[in-house]
């Protein structure tokens, strides 16, 4: 009985807020992989450039591959900086608080299922993991699902989004 007052007293967030919280984050995130591709770029344009040149010295038709060694190489440092900048900015904040800087803003937080506290740092990995490469599908699941509109990451973390 007591279980059941305490979750009705925990009501799940909406999905605006919640979409607004994912989107500031999100913006935070991407700012961070613009600042780290940033420097690469003229080197990246560089040898692009000069394949591109080659390919055009040689006098014969020939298929010209952008995304080679070098490129796919310094694409994982940019994914390497994003992924360990996620941690930070959103496991940690998650497990420790139950919130990320736009949840906080938005007035909602994560919240384990079980426990209805903020979820372990296990939980609060996972869940940031799955959304970070299941995002779309995975969060419009959270229209449909009822009644705690959980999407797959919150699935997959036992977690959900509360006010």
């Amino acid at each position: 009985m007591f279980e059941r007052m305490a979750e009705d007293a925990v009501r799940p967030a909406g999905t605006v807020r919640r979409a607004v919280a994912r989107l500031l984050d999100g913006l935070v995130l991407a700012a961070v992989g613009a600042a780290a591709a940033r420097p690469l770029v003229p080197g990246a344009t560089a040898h692009l450039q000069a394949k591109v040149d080659a390919a055009r010295a040689g006098g014969r038709s020939t298929t010209v591959w952008l995304l080679d060694g070098t490129i796919a190489g310094q694409a994982g440092l940019v994914l390497g900086a994003v992924l360990l900048f996620g941690v930070f900015y959103e496991a940690l904040p998650t497990a420790r608080w139950g919130r990320t800087p736009g949840k906080k803003l938005l007035g909602v937080r994560v919240l384990s299922t079980a426990t209805l506290r903020p979820p372990a740092f296990g939980a609060a990995l996972c869940r940031w993991l799955v959304f970070a490469f299941l995002w779309l599908p995975g969060s419009l699941w959270c229209l449909v699902d009822r009644p705690r509109r959980q999407g797959w990451h919150d699935k997959a973390a036992k977690t959900y989004v509360a006010r």
